[in-house]
């Protein structure tokens, strides 16, 4: 198990965790759990419940305390379990990080508080206020394009003065951004930086990153460990096998158009592969026959369906 207090970084393949639902509070369990065990069995190096993929702002946090307990009791310590704490107050985030430590998570993982537009001296002491009463170390993540709220430079600067302060995931998609990251990261060994745009990983690797939170891992993760490793070894002949196969997955994601599509397609994915349903949290609504039957040709004549990669 790792210790994110130590000099070794996160790496690896981070699925952002969907969500299944049976109903508009009710966890879909045995979905969660088949999810759980596919993508372990697909190699990943550590799970990310309650995120965006994972539809937290929507869920209630009854909800996210059911998510937390029962992605813990799966688990069972096999791999770091981080939990997503982002929330509009500081109390709420306090209290998840609090439920995560007792349920046996690794590791918390926030944004900025959304709604509000907020300065970064703002920010910058949110987060020290939250980190004086989270008994778990801390990922920041960083999607500006969400919650209005962008993580200068500076201010993670800042933050990794932090020991609890362990690691950023980047989803802002702005390369010279990420470059900045990496180089901040140099300066304090065991501090991670992964990418959180799946375009991203190649970049973020190969300028010293330690991967990727990658949403296409929930339904296929062995094809996008295979991605990290291929990368990671240098192999170029191997990395554009696996590159021409993702690039082709791509292609799902944007079908129905607007931000929370490549949420609803993996959803979609993964009631086609027959793990759980695609049930959205509201106010989002799964894609229709339409669209879903686009995403079942792609993944079919990419091979995905039979073997669930």
């Amino acid at each position: 198990m790792t210790n994110f207090s130590s000099s070794a970084p996160l790496r690896g393949i981070v699925p952002p965790l969907a969500t299944p639902l049976l109903a508009r509070d009710r966890l879909d369990v045995e979905g969660f759990e088949r999810l759980i065990e596919h993508v372990l069995a697909g190699g990943v190096h550590a799970l990310f419940i309650l995120g965006t993929t994972g539809e937290a702002p929507s869920l209630s946090h009854k909800l996210r305390r059911e998510v937390i307990n029962h992605a813990c009791r799966i688990t069972r310590r096999r791999i770091p379990v981080l939990v997503g704490i982002t929330d509009t107050t500081l109390v709420e985030s306090v209290d998840l990080a609090r439920h995560a430590a007792a349920a046996g998570a690794q590791a918390i993982v926030a944004s900025a508080p959304y709604y509000f537009p907020i300065e970064q001296f703002e920010l910058l002491a949110h987060f020290r206020h939250l980190l004086k009463e989270s008994p778990l170390p801390l990922f920041l993540y960083n999607i500006p394009q969400l919650t209005k709220t962008h993580f200068a430079a500076e201010t993670v600067r800042n933050l990794m003065d932090l020991d609890q302060v362990v690691g950023i995931k980047d989803s802002s998609g702005d390369t010279e951004y990420l470059r900045k990251l990496l180089d901040l990261a140099r300066a304090r060994p065991g501090w991670s930086v992964v990418a959180g745009q799946e375009s991203l990983l190649p970049a973020a690797i190969q300028g010293g990153g330690h991967g990727g939170v990658i949403g296409g891992a929930n339904a296929f993760p062995k094809l996008f460990v295979q991605w990290y490793d291929a990368i990671l070894s240098g192999d170029r002949t191997r990395e554009e096998q696996v590159t021409a196969q993702v690039t082709g997955l791509r292609a799902i994601y944007p079908v129905g158009g607007g931000a929370p599509s490549v949420i609803k397609t993996i959803k979609a994915a993964l009631s086609l592969t027959g793990i759980c349903g695609d049930l959205m949290a509201e106010p989002l609504q799964a894609h229709a026959a339409p669209e879903k039957e686009r995403i079942r040709v792609v993944l079919e004549k990419l091979g995905l369906l039979a073997g669930q990669s």
